[in-house]
């Protein structure tokens, strides 16, 4: 069995090696570059949730997963888990967004990244929203050309999650965890649960987190949203 770590928009996969490193010690993790961002910024799409679950297919290579996925990360996990059946036996989100929603906020970060026609712009105003001016100002004008290149997969993928539910919670058998945290934006913490009972799965809570715990809080994250899957699947003898 493998854990296998998914990244949301204008992020890749280095903002999962903290998680993938504490996981490690026991399993055989991955972690990869979805298409449109890092080493996968070239890739021609489609950019669509459907899209992403056929390249994690092929990465899984018929292996039984555990699978973690961060905000938009987190609405592949469960599309995987609803076609892979029984090779999923376990999912973890935190902070996926449910935009097809008719609650959910038009001026979330991604809602209002969405009202720009260029890509490039929509992904600067994306990641202001999410860092803060100053920091994004303060990146290498390099990272800051490539995420601005990674705007035709974060415009791609936002737009089609605003058509409809990607998955269907009725289908999906394994366990669920959903996520947030206690410092997460309001409509995070309010969908959380709602995810939750879509997919009949628990609710978790990381005390002080927000959107960036995977990065902010990894241990807590850990031990909250991961280990629970892996007791007695899998977990390598250690011996003294």
């Amino acid at each position: 069995m493998v854990v296998v770590f998914i990244h949301g928009s204008l992020d890749r996969s280095a903002g999962m090696s903290r998680l993938s490193r504490l996981a490690a010690v026991t399993h055989t993790t991955l972690r990869y570059d979805r298409r449109g961002y890092g080493r996968q910024r070239q890739h021609g799409g489609p950019f669509t949730v459907a899209g992403n679950v056929d390249d994690l297919e092929e990465i899984l290579q018929g292996r039984t997963a555990v699978l973690v996925g961060h905000s938009y990360g987190g609405n592949i996990a469960l599309a995987a888990a609803e076609r892979l059946g029984e090779q999923i036996v376990g999912v973890s989100t935190y902070e996926t967004p449910l935009a097809w929603s008719e609650w959910w906020p038009q001026n979330s970060a991604g809602g209002t990244a969405l009202t720009l026609s260029d890509p490039s712009e929509a992904a600067e105003a994306f990641m202001i929203r999410m860092i803060g001016e100053g920091r994004w100002n303060q990146l290498p004008q390099k990272t800051r050309d490539e995420r601005r290149e990674e705007g035709r997969a974060l415009t791609g993928e936002l737009s089609h999650l605003r058509i409809a539910a990607p998955w269907n919670g009725v289908n999906i058998t394994c366990r669920v965890l959903c996520g947030h945290g206690t410092k997460g934006s309001q409509h995070h913490i309010d969908g959380t649960p709602r995810l939750a009972a879509m997919v009949k799965g628990d609710v978790v809570v990381i005390a002080n987190a927000g959107h960036g715990a995977p990065i902010s809080h990894p241990r807590e994250f850990h031990q909250l949203l991961v280990q629970p899957h892996l007791v007695g699947n899998g977990t390598l003898m250690v011996t003294s």
